[in-house]
Order: C-alpha cells, then structure tokens, then sequence
C-alpha cells in the first residue's frame, strides 16, 4: 500500500511586483504556516520516505520546512515539471516514483494539485495554501496509481487547525 501527500506550497509574497511568479517568497504568513502544518503531520507520526518539489522558491522554503518538522532526513528531489503542471504530467510524474518508496509528499501549485485530487478521489474543493490532501492508494507499485486504487484519508490545512 502506497500513501500519497499532496501538498500545496505556503502563502507566497507579492509585495514585490517585480519578481517573477517562479521566484516569489513566502510570506510571514507562509513562514508560520509550513512549519505548523509540518508539526500537524509529524503528530500524526507520519515521516515520507521521498518528498518531491516544485523547484518554484515559495514551494522549496516549504518543502525545507516541512522536512524540517516531520524529521525528514534525505534529500529533497526537485522536479520542474511540478511548476505549472497539466495532470497528465503531475500523473507522469506519480507513475515513475521508485517503489521502494510508500509515502510520498508532493509539494507543488494550484490548479495542478487541485486537478490531482480531482482525479484521484474526486476532491472539488480548493486547496489552499499549505493544505494537505492524505491518500490511501491501495496499489503496490506508483505506476498503477489511478482513480480506482485511490481513497482521501484525510484534508487538513492551517485554518482548519487554528
């Protein structure tokens, strides 16, 4: 059985419109709320064995600061498609996870996100900023993960844990 944490980046920082979407910050508020949620996920006891990244600034700082609170002690795998993703390639990107591993945080942006838990468990709320969306794939390798194999454990996100 495969577990798989979809993971939408902390509230970024516009104040600069100078910036670059990809290059934006977190901010104060992204900076309190990663670390939160990270603490909510080690609570529960849960610790990935692989957590993959958007490479965008706003989801590294949270993806740092998730590791940090969950004891997460590999490294972090960056993957650019995650930036602006279609499903099909979100889906691609699930598919050649190595099996070795069986929790797996995806640490990335809307609509993408969004788009995944749609398909996978027919989720159609938003997830906001540092929302955790926890599923139970009942399938024993990453390239059967489809709609019939997933089931939504649970939805967490800092509002709802204030």
């Amino acid at each position: 059985m495969k577990r798989l944490y979809i993971i939408r980046h902390a509230k970024s920082d516009w104040s600069n419109p100078t910036l670059h979407d990809y290059d934006r910050p977190l901010n104060k508020r992204g900076k309190k709320n990663a670390p939160f949620m990270g603490k909510i996920l080690r609570e529960k006891g849960i610790v990935p064995d692989l957590i993959i990244s958007s490479p965008a600034y706003r989801a590294r700082e949270t993806a740092k600061k998730i590791a940090k609170k969950v004891a997460y002690k590999e490294e972090i795998m960056y993957d650019e498609h995650l930036y602006d993703a279609s499903l099909k390639t979100i889906l691609e990107i699930v598919n050649y996870i190595e099996d070795e591993y069986d929790t797996v945080f995806l640490i990335g942006h809307n609509p993408s996100l969004n788009m995944l838990g749609f398909y996978l468990v027919d989720f159609n709320k938003n997830i906001p900023t540092s929302g955790v969306l926890e599923i139970e794939l009942n399938c024993s390798t990453w390239k059967e993960v489809n709609k019939k194999c997933s089931k939504l454990v649970s939805f967490d996100y800092p509002k709802k844990n204030y």
